[in-house]
């Protein structure tokens, strides 16, 4: 991962609000998704095979390959063969499947998703480099709020744990 740059110019708020809301939050979801598929390959793993584990592992036995695949698909922006991810997963070892269909992780599978984490917690201190809590929270609200304007749902995803 490269260092961050620490000599961002300064512009005029007029300049800044001037910008193309699009252009940089386009930008932002390539490098940061980009970073995060990055460390994940080095696993092995891609972002639904990363769902994938902390879903079974943050709620063993809940999800059949049904829910869980009505549950990941909407974030998904590959086309994703999810029972491809799922059939992958367990060949691995990392995830069984029950007679009712539920999914949990093994031991090898929460040791992979341990170390998947570690790298993309990684990536997750270099993107909040210089940015501090509130102003996250306040972009984080600001984009809940363009997505509700243009009628998403600015809400956050549940957790179904």
């Amino acid at each position: 991962m490269s260092a961050p740059i620490d000599n961002l110019k300064e512009y005029s708020q007029e300049e800044l609000a001037a910008q193309p809301i699009g252009a940089w939050t386009g930008q932002a979801y390539r490098r940061v998704v980009g970073a995060i598929r990055g460390q994940l390959a080095v696993e092995n793993l891609t972002q639904p095979h990363w769902w994938t584990v902390n879903h079974a592992s943050g709620a063993p036995a809940t999800w059949t390959r049904a829910t869980l695949t009505d549950r990941l698909t909407p974030y998904d922006d590959q086309n994703t063969d999810f029972d491809a991810i799922y059939d992958d997963l367990i060949a691995r070892g990392w995830l069984t499947e029950d007679a009712t269909g539920g999914m949990t992780l093994t031991e090898e599978g929460e040791a992979g998703r341990l170390r998947a984490r570690e790298r993309n917690l990684r990536v997750h201190h270099q993107t909040h480099e210089g940015i501090t809590e509130a102003d996250f929270v306040t972009t984080i609200n600001v984009l809940r709020r363009m997505v509700a304007n243009l009628g998403g749902d600015g809400n956050l995803p549940e957790d179904p744990k």
